[in-house]
């Protein structure tokens, strides 16, 4: 990845004086590495994910390496804004890291999931809520997903430790969020 360099300047107050600092921030501007991995941290000793499939997708509690800390009761706290009620702004260590690539013509984005749920990592025109009826809240689901638990066709599903190489895209910004965790959301733009 290229980084550039964004200075920052920091007001530093102590013993009656002042002084600007700069403290300067690495962002990145170009992805010369295109991969994403998308996370979670779901409790595999919580049994209430069992309900939901369990924890870590596919294995018995507790027997891989994955540990997670998050309860099904702290994911549903944290899934509404609690400034917004019916606003889904889901838990955050439910996330695609980066969120935002930019990348050249020709250039293949690998998805990988290091969670311990399955996710999407579907391409939409907008976005909007997934398949999962519990989770959307007031949000209208994105086509592309499908709802009440059917999700659309073209719905890849990308499980624990997986990886989905994604098509050659043309110049813009494409869009994708995961269809069951909403607010996973992403953006390449191909330049």
């Amino acid at each position: 990845m290229r980084f550039k360099w964004l200075p920052v300047m920091t007001l530093v107050l102590g013993a009656g004086a002042w002084a600007v600092v700069d403290s300067g921030v690495w962002a990145q501007v170009r992805g010369n590495d295109p991969n994403i991995i998308m996370m979670d941290n779901c409790a595999p000793d919580d049994p209430a994910w069992d309900a939901f499939g369990g924890c870590p997708e596919g294995s018995p509690r507790g027997a891989n390496s994955y540990r997670g800390d998050v309860t099904v009761a702290e994911f549903f706290d944290l899934l509404v804004s609690p400034l917004a009620p019916g606003h889904v702004i889901g838990h955050p260590s439910w996330r695609n890291e980066p969120s935002y690539l930019s990348i050249r013509a020709g250039q293949r984005v690998r998805v990988t999931n290091r969670g311990g749920r399955a996710h999407t990592f579907t391409r939409v025109a907008e976005f909007g809520g997934g398949f999962v009826p519990l989770i959307n809240e007031t949000m209208t689901p994105a086509p592309e997903c499908g709802q009440d638990f059917i999700p659309e066709p073209g719905v890849v599903f990308v499980g624990l430790g997986e990886t989905q190489t994604l098509p050659a895209m043309g110049p813009g910004l494409h869009k994708f969020q995961c269809c069951i965790h909403p607010w996973m959301r992403g953006a390449v733009r191909v330049e």
